[in-house]
């Protein structure tokens, strides 16, 4: 279901809670509003859609992969970006790292590892932010 996006930034700056298997519902959910923003918008995070639970989908380029409980594990190469959000206007400048690994649980909750670089891992970085409360 195609969600509202929430621009309340009480919200965005409260903590997510940990996804369980019961929350595959939200990844659906992001991936059809995320579907629905495609022209202004390439991931976003459970709260952006009024859900406080760690859930992100980034656009990969063909796919849309959907993570539940994601960890960096590993980051190198930092730089400087400016970024905007679909849930603030205007963009921010942040730090964010060339490199990254994560892990993750997928669709069917099988944890998986993946490494991304260059713009993928920056907008990973940024929706796995929002899941910390941090807004840029």
């Amino acid at each position: 279901m195609v969600r509202e996006i929430t621009k309340d930034i009480f919200f965005l700056g409260q903590k997510s809670e940990p996804a369980t298997e019961a929350d595959i519902q939200t990844g659906r959910d992001l991936q059809d509003t995320l579907k629905a923003h495609r022209a202004e918008c390439v991931g976003m995070a459970a709260n952006m859609i009024g859900i406080k639970k760690n859930v992100i989908i980034v656009n990969m380029g063909i796919v849309d992969l959907v993570m539940f409980n994601p960890v960096l594990l590993k980051k190198s190469g930092p730089y400087e970006a400016e970024e905007g959000c679909l849930s603030l206007t205007g963009v921010r400048k942040t730090t964010r790292y060339r490199e990254i690994e994560v892990e993750y649980r997928d669709m069917s909750w099988t944890v998986r590892r993946q490494k991304l670089s260059g713009w993928t891992a920056q907008i990973c970085q940024h929706e796995m932010d929002h899941l910390k409360g941090i807004i840029i």
